[in-house]
Formats: C-alpha cells, sequence, structure tokens
C-alpha cells in the first residue's frame, strides 16, 4: 500500500482479553522503501476507536530481484478488553513516504514466500 492508503481487517470479538502481552507477526514482501503503521484496534458498535497497540517500522526492498518475504515481529502490552455486543478487534495497517501502491504486501503465501503467514496472539 502506498502514501496514505490504510488497510484493515476486523473480527467480531467473541470474549473478553486480558491485559497483557500482543504479538504481531506481520511478515511482507517489500517492493519499494516504505514506513509501515501496524495498529490492533478495539472497535465499539458506536464506531469508537481504542488503539490496544501499535508499531512504526521501516522497510527497504532486498533488491536484485529478490521478493522473499522479510520477517516483522514485534510485541506491547495493551489493555483489557471488556466485550460488549457487536465489539470488534480490528488490524490496521498505513504505509508512508512512498507513492509506489503495493510497497508493503503482507506474505499471503507464508513459507512459500520464505517468511510466515501474518498473525496476531492475544494475551491469554
Amino acid at each position: 500500500m502506498g502514501d496514505g492508503r490504510s488497510l484493515e481487517a476486523s473480527y467480531e470479538l467473541l470474549a473478553d482479553v486480558p491485559a497483557g502481552t500482543w504479538t504481531l507477526v506481520a511478515d511482507g514482501i517489500i517492493t519499494a522503501s516504505v514506513d509501515v503503521n501496524f495498529q490492533i484496534i478495539w472497535r465499539r458498535p458506536d464506531g469508537t476507536d481504542t488503539i490496544i497497540a501499535e508499531w512504526d517500522t521501516h522497510f527497504d526492498p532486498r533488491g536484485g530481484g529478490d521478493f522473499t518475504a522479510q520477517a516483522y515481529e514485534v510485541t506491547a502490552q495493551g489493555q483489557a478488553i471488556d466485550v460488549t455486543d457487536g465489539d470488534e478487534l480490528v488490524f490496521r495497517y498505513e504505509g508512508t513516504g512512498t507513492d509506489i501502491p503495493m510497497a508493503y504486501i503482507p506474505n499471503g503465501d507464508g513459507p512459500e514466500q520464505g517468511g510466515r503467514f501474518p498473525y496476531i496472539d492475544l494475551p491469554r
């Protein structure tokens, strides 16, 4: 995704989530230098968003036609989520500092592209 474009995926929350360590694995294919902001958000039915965890990183392409996945794994401490009906967990990422539309691509091919499938580990 290029400058100023964000993508997000939302999932219905079915149970409370305790405070604790959130882990994000977001291995990606990098086609151009890009700054990426990753967020895990608690979205209430009224549209109120609470950022639970957030990370910023810079990626550079490997060069030489090498588009294997680049590893990215981070953790952050996040607050508890007391779920009410209709709450969602949202994963959002946004690229800046480039005009290339697909500068960062989540590694949807997993090991076949030399990395891991993206995932989030919630506190238990």
